[in-house]
């Protein structure tokens, strides 16, 4: 398996684990003080370079429900930009 699609499933699981939140009544807030952190870091080193830093800062404030965006699945849709959405717009 490529590189490319081991950071698919990889971003599929973690966003997986980031909705786990809604799972858990009252546990799940308190594992998103965890979690948003965690994954901000993840995302950051998965995509790294701009993309990664962006994507770090948008699924810390995702995880943190800052904007009540808590259901965002942030890192399967930095995987489709960066591999799906950004080979077009080069076009």
């Amino acid at each position: 398996m490529s590189k490319k699609y081991k950071l698919l499933w990889l971003s599929i699981l973690f966003d997986g684990i980031g909705m786990l939140s809604f799972v858990i009544p009252f546990v799940g807030e308190f594992s998103d003080v965890i979690w948003a952190p965690l994954s901000a870091y993840l995302i950051f080193q998965m995509y790294q370079g701009v993309e990664g830093k962006v994507a770090s800062v948008v699924s810390f404030i995702e995880e943190a429900g800052i904007l009540g965006t808590d259901l965002l699945p942030t890192f399967t849709l930095t995987w489709i930009y960066k591999f799906v959405i950004k080979k077009y717009l080069k076009h």
